[in-house]
């Protein structure tokens, strides 16, 4: 992929798969976020998970550090949100150059770019994991004409779900009891199993259903 933007790549941009543009949570683009984009790709997608802090310094994460969590809320504290998203457009518009398909997926920070993406230029699905800036994008809800898939959890004590859900529209929703938010990140602090794994097999389903590939040509 030629971009000016550091963007790991999970299989070839020369292949027929579709095209998924993955974006991270505020962790970065963590052994996390490269694991889900292993995943994907095993499901026969051509992942892009691009490096949407890298234009800020100082954003080396320890993810078994005390403090990882303000740290993180202090780089995206930092972070400009419009140029975040025209990075994230920018890569997936390479991948729509492809014309084999595109998804967007995107965990806590990135389901909220990603819904902002979708609403500037459409890929064929989205798939949101607790979106966390979606309170503030609802009105681009109209915009998103992406077909789309989003994940909730009932106990999220940072969104508001109930106000987020009915402002989403016609799309495709699932909540999990139990569960708070980035709750299919593997951190103890934060990982749900039960729905974590319920969860990513309706992802699964989602994109084979909207988004179809051959396996092993990703």
């Amino acid at each position: 992929m030629t971009s000016e933007i550091p963007v790991h790549e999970w299989g070839s941009a020369d292949s027929e798969a579709p095209g998924i543009l993955l974006l991270q949570e505020i962790f970065g683009v963590s052994d996390y976020i490269k694991q889900r984009a292993a995943d994907l790709h095993a499901l026969g997608y051509y992942v892009a998970a691009p490096e949407i802090y890298w234009r800020l310094d100082d954003t080396d994460l320890d993810e078994s550090s005390p403090d990882l969590l303000p740290r993180a809320m202090g780089i995206v504290g930092r972070l400009d949100w419009d140029q975040a998203v025209m990075d994230a457009v920018a890569v997936l518009e390479q991948l729509k150059a492809r014309r084999k398909g595109t998804g967007v997926v995107g965990f806590c920070f990135g389901g909220g770019l990603g819904f902002n993406v979708a609403a500037v230029t459409s890929p064929d699905v989205l798939v949101s994991y607790y979106g966390s800036a979606l309170p503030g994008l609802l009105e681009l809800a109209p915009k998103v004409t992406a077909t789309s898939l989003h994940h909730f959890g009932n106990a999220d004590a940072y969104l508001d779900v109930d106000t987020v859900v009915p402002a989403l529209g016609d799309v495709e929703i699932h909540r999990y009891d139990g569960a708070g938010h980035a709750f299919d990140n593997p951190l103890p602090m934060f990982h749900h199993p039960e729905a974590s794994a319920l969860a990513w097999r309706r992802t699964e389903s989602f994109l084979a259903q909207h988004l179809p590939t051959f396996q092993g040509q990703a």
